[in-house]
């Protein structure tokens, strides 16, 4: 039976996370994890980064993003960033990674997450649809911003 898990980044990962890439493809619509994980550091309390592991061995790296003070509504609660490992897409690691960060927004109080996408061919609009989230017909920085309700 496999077992996932969302651990913190610890320095024992760290590396590890660094190392998962995603489909070439899709470099274009997401920043790589060290990136992510820098603009953590630099906000650490907003950010909320997380390695999901299958068995132990890194799949993905999450990071939701908690701003109750955004101004802008749709940066208040919702993922800031999903890399699914290039080699392991397609076997639920993504939808696992999403549920921890929606799970984690229930537990803070919130109501409803975003999450914004490139609406490119090739982009995870379709991804997130699946998920339950809907345009909320805003965009920021030509990217769409998805809402599911909580």
């Amino acid at each position: 039976m496999t077992t996932l898990t969302a651990e913190k980044i610890t320095p024992e990962n760290v590396a590890a996370a660094c190392q998962l890439a995603v489909q070439p493809h899709q470099k274009a619509f997401v920043a790589p994890v060290a990136v992510s994980l820098a603009e953590a550091y630099a906000q650490p309390d907003i950010a909320w980064p997380r390695l999901i592991l299958r068995d132990g061995e890194p799949v993905a790296f999450v990071m939701g993003a908690f701003d109750p003070h955004a101004e802008l509504d749709f940066f208040r609660c919702g993922i800031w960033r999903l890399n699914v490992g290039a080699g392991v897409q397609g076997r639920g690691y993504g939808r696992f990674a999403v549920e921890t960060v929606l799970e984690e927004a229930r537990r803070r109080g919130q109501k409803a997450a975003t999450v914004l996408w490139i609406p490119l061919e090739g982009g995870p609009e379709d991804f997130y649809l699946k998920l339950g989230f809907r345009p909320t017909g805003q965009t920021f920085n030509g990217e769409v911003v998805g809402r599911i309700e909580l």
